[in-house]
């Protein structure tokens, strides 16, 4: 009897053992939205970006918690002495999900679906990314070349960022059309399961990844719109990595022995005004509504400290900012005088907004829009709120057809100043990307001069008068940077944030 109750104690402790070896090891990552498509070809948001960096990847990616340069789908490049031409040697032995080989041809057909004539107005990052692209050429199978119009000083790190720029199966493409934008297929470390639309997205770990394997057997990315929710699922163990968090909840989520990310956030908070319509087509009411917005007091009471006022569009760490810069001071009176000068005295209108946080905005749009209605009564200004689901919220935006002024922010893409100041380009009203409408023939000249220049010091020089300009022009409010906040549970290992406002999770464990 003691022989059998030793056999049987034995294999339960076997079984038990193969049971614990076999159980996938899942991630769970809560954030606030769900992406708008996961093609990256036709998205210009961060929920996107997200995902798409797990599923694609690049011929060149940033460094671990910066944004230098190093070689993924490329093993290495050149570039010809007038800064024109660049060729890329690509990695051999590499597949995309669906087994079909990556090579020359894959790039090339990735790069210029996004060319002209191929290129469709919903491709909001195709000119961002490549409008100096004059061709690109498969020289051998893992050889390719791309030639420009002219020399592009922020070519290569375009090339890193997560929308537009990473690489897509060809036989994919064309066997899903338009659903590939719900059907992604890629060469990275994880390969796309299946999307339950608002609810979760959930990405498998690709067995034949040509570099380190995944550490994880599945991620799991759950959409809960609620700060306060996703802490609460946190705190419970339902969920184990959160972003968005609310400067509310960090004390709660420290105290209960999470840990909390707060990293300088390469990012810009601002109100957006309709620059194409009255009464916003002139710069006295940008200027005089600028002025009527305390933005210390806001990002002292509203963020609580975890973020920094703006001076201008750029973060403080990015090459061009200029820490000389005077941003329009907090003057109500002189707002007022200004209004009546221009004509608008008893000034109302109505704001866009979105119902969730971002990182730029971590206590959600209809909150930042709620904190300014109160300063602009002060002087006697009416505004009203229209709040959108921010699914929904780009597209109204884009279309301008309601509203007068809207609540929006950036995340930097690639850590260069042309990725943040192009948002004021003339050529980027037809993509979304300036969202303001705004107009201005010497902004367009500079930043045009400012990637022909190959010197990063004359850059530099070329940028920071440009925010002088943009200043007085006063197209956007310049609210706040915040910090990039993220948090996880103790058992979570290898989580970061990246400063371009994306995480990959290859390497994280649980």
């Amino acid at each position: 009897m003691r022989r059998v109750f030793l056999l049987a104690l034995v294999l339960m402790v076997a079984f038990s053992a193969v049971a614990t070896a076999a159980a996938p090891k899942i991630l769970v990552y809560a954030k606030a939205a769900d992406p708008r498509g996961l093609d990256p070809a036709y998205v210009e948001d961060a929920e996107s970006g997200k995902i798409i960096v797990n599923v694609y990847e690049n011929l060149v990616k940033y460094k671990p918690g910066s944004t230098d340069l190093q070689p993924c789908l490329a093993t290495s490049w050149t570039q010809s002495p007038d800064g024109t031409v660049w060729t890329f040697k690509l990695r051999k032995g590499v597949t995309f999900h669906d087994g079909t080989p990556f090579n020359a041809e894959a790039v090339k057909f990735s790069v210029e679906r996004q060319l002209p004539p191929n290129a469709t107005d919903d491709m909001p990052y195709a000119s961002f990314t490549f409008e100096p692209v004059k061709k690109v050429e498969a020289i051998d199978p893992y050889t390719v070349r791309f030639t420009l119009k002219k020399p592009y000083a922020p070519f290569l790190a375009n090339l890193a960022m997560a929308l537009a720029a990473p690489i897509v199966s060809p036989a994919a493409v064309k066997k899903y059309g338009a659903d590939f934008n719900f059907h992604p297929v890629g060469t990275g470390p994880f390969k796309f399961e299946r999307w339950d639309r608002d609810q979760q997205i959930v990405l498998v770990k690709n067995a034949k990844y040509w570099g380190k394997k995944a550490l994880v057997d599945k991620v799991i990315y759950k959409t809960t719109k609620e700060s306060s929710v996703r802490a609460s699922e946190l705190m419970t163990g339902a969920v184990d990595i959160i972003d968005g968090v609310d400067p509310n909840d960090v004390k709660k989520l420290e105290s209960s022995g999470l840990k909390v990310i707060k990293n300088p956030g390469m990012n810009i908070n601002y109100l957006s005004f309709f620059c194409h319509r009255k009464p916003f087509n002139d710069p006295r009411v940008r200027r005089a509504i600028s002025m009527a917005i305390d933005r210390d007091k806001i990002v002292k009471y509203l963020y609580q400290g975890y973020s920094q006022t703006a001076n201008g569009p750029l973060p403080s760490f990015i090459p061009g900012y200029d820490p000389s810069l005077k941003p329009l001071a907090y003057n109500p009176e002189q707002a007022k005088k200004m209004l009546a000068e221009a004509g608008v005295p008893n000034l109302s209108f109505t704001f866009l907004t979105y119902a969730v946080a971002r990182s730029y905005n971590p206590v959600n749009g209809q909150k930042l829009a709620e904190a300014i209605q109160a300063d602009l009564l002060k002087i006697g200004v009416r505004t009203n709120i229209k709040v959108y689901p921010w699914s929904e919220y780009k597209d109204a935006v884009f279309k301008a057809e309601e509203g007068d002024a809207c609540f929006y922010g950036w995340i930097g893409d690639n850590g260069d100043a042309d990725n943040f100041l192009s948002l004021f380009d003339s050529g980027q009203i037809d993509s979304s990307l300036n969202s303001s409408k705004y107009s201005n023939p010497k902004v367009d000249q500079l930043l045009k001069k400012g990637t022909l220049t190959l010197d990063p010091k004359a850059r530099v020089k070329i940028y920071q008068d440009l925010q002088k300009i943009l200043v007085q022009d006063a197209p956007w409010v310049f609210i706040s940077h915040s910090l990039d906040m993220a948090a996880y549970r103790p058992n979570v290992k290898g989580f970061k944030l990246h400063p371009v406002g994306v995480s990959w999770l290859d390497q994280v464990s649980k």
